[in-house]
């Protein structure tokens, strides 16, 4: 893609915008935490996160690994990783046996998924509970329900 080979910020900026994510630390170009952006759910009411990482060269198991140790560290319900390459087996395997994100009504959701940005391209989107837009996912954050709960 001339985009990546020009970019590789405004590459993944792009790629995150495929599944509507949110980019990490509004887009600076800072050290790497493993997290390209955020994508939020909602679950019976409560705002979930889902971390998201961009891939555009070479990828592999480890990578997958890694978000896996990302996922819980950010103590995330799901992850999402976007590839311009085709995934391995392993990864593939190693994203599968993640297992499932089960919402309060029972409905299951991959918990790592791998997309391909063809995939995206092609209408290809997370499977999760319903997505929330901005203003909701600001107003549900803990930092505003403390606020609203001192007053």
């Amino acid at each position: 893609m001339e985009l990546n080979r020009q970019n590789r910020y405004q590459f993944q900026w792009w790629a995150l915008s495929l599944v509507d994510a949110r980019p990490f630390g509004d887009k600076k170009k800072g050290a790497d935490t493993g997290i390209d952006g955020y994508f939020f759910f909602n679950d019976a009411g409560e705002t979930k996160k889902a971390v998201v990482q961009v891939k555009s060269g070479k990828v592999g198991v480890s990578q997958i690994r890694e978000l896996i140790q990302v996922v819980a560290r950010e103590k995330a319900k799901m992850g999402f990783f976007l590839t311009l390459k085709t995934p391995t087996a392993a990864m593939t395997e190693a994203a599968t046996g993640e297992g499932f994100y089960s919402d309060s009504f029972g409905n299951k959701y991959p918990k790592l998924q791998i997309f391909t940005i063809e995939e995206l391209l092609n209408n290809k989107s997370p499977d999760t509970p319903q997505k929330v837009g901005l203003f909701e996912s600001f107003r549900n954050t803990k930092r505003r329900k403390n606020k609203r709960n001192k007053k």
